[in-house]
């Protein structure tokens, strides 16, 4: 008895080749539009201007896959920025800059993880607190003003590795990092697990606050680490960037194929998702798009991504 053939839905071909396809047709369409495109030297430097945002990106890919957010993300890692290159212009050290700087992310990530998990706050509220404390304490800190003094850190901003600057170096290590750590590790596994269904988590016996707080630490590590390598490629701390930096790295999330509902998700994915908002960042500047356009464009990402996903979910559950 034969058995009917389902359909293959759009969303389902899409969570396995869409993002290699849209990635292909920008490449073609920035080739396209500006014959130095595929030089090897514009597509590391697209690679260098997407490396803060990515780093940033590794941490929401663990916090969504969970069915978590952080919406501090972009703030906190200003604040590390700033008092990164304070104490490296007060002390001299490379070694305590690193440590106060991803000190301070993990700080407040793990405040936002025990304000979820014991205060029962929703990601949303608690990190959307977390953003105003950090605005304000960076503004008390900087007076608004830039932290200079910081040439000591040059080499991490603007250095390079047979040719790879150290921002993408940097990146590629926090992307091969977690990509272990979900992959490989108890915490990844219970990273889907919690995303995919956090009661039959904790019927199974695994403490699922504890998780939570770990998760929203590390993400916080990696915020901290996207702050100092900011710090060093502006090379000074800039008390007016970083906003907005949060939604960047939750569309290269989304758009790389993380469900926005939990459960499903990689960081290579992110990075990919990273690379074709950065391509389109670059094709819409080629074509002298305004920023408020190009807003407008990352919106539509992201409602495009989880229309995807919704009915990509819908079609299994039909079937």
């Amino acid at each position: 008895m034969n058995r009917e053939k389902k359909p293959i839905s759009f969303a389902a071909i899409y969570r396995k080749y869409g993002i290699f396809l849209i990635l292909l047709l920008l490449f073609v369409a920035s080739a396209t539009i500006n014959s130095n495109f595929l030089k090897p030297q514009n597509l590391i430097n697209i690679l260098k201007q997407i490396s803060v945002v990515t780093i940033i990106a590794c941490g929401q890919t663990m916090l969504i896959v969970s069915g978590m957010i952080d919406l501090s993300a972009g703030l906190v890692c200003t604040m590390s920025a700033c008092f990164s290159a304070g104490v490296l212009a007060a002390t001299g050290s490379i070694t305590l800059t690193f440590v106060v700087g991803i000190g301070l992310g993990m700080c407040a990530g793990w405040l936002n993880g025990f304000l979820i998990t014991r205060y029962k706050l929703q990601p949303f509220i608690a990190t959307l607190a977390m953003t105003n404390i950090a605005q304000g304490i960076t503004q008390i800190y900087t007076n608004g003003q830039a932290v200079g003094g910081v040439e000591k850190i040059r080499f991490l901003g603007q250095g390079n590795i047979i040719g790879i600057p150290m921002p993408v170096i940097v990146m590629l290590l926090a992307v091969g990092v977690i990509a272990y750590v979900m992959k490989y590790t108890t915490l990844g596994v219970r990273i889907y697990a919690i995303g995919g269904n956090e009661k039959a988590t904790i019927a199974s016996g695994i403490n699922t606050n504890r998780s939570k707080r770990i998760i929203f630490t590390i993400s916080g590590a990696l915020v901290g680490l996207a702050g100092v390598v900011l710090m060093a490629r502006l090379m000074s701390g800039q008390p007016s960037v970083g906003a907005g930096y949060e939604f960047d790295a939750i569309t290269a999330v989304i758009v790389g194929g993380t469900s926005f509902s939990g459960g499903i998700g990689t960081v290579i994915g992110a990075l990919i998702g990273s690379i074709i908002v950065g391509l389109i960042n670059n094709i819409l500047n080629l074509l002298h798009v305004s920023t408020q356009y190009q807003l407008i464009v990352k919106g539509l990402l992201i409602a495009g991504a989880v229309i995807v996903d919704v009915k990509s979910k819908e079609n299994k559950k039909a079937s």
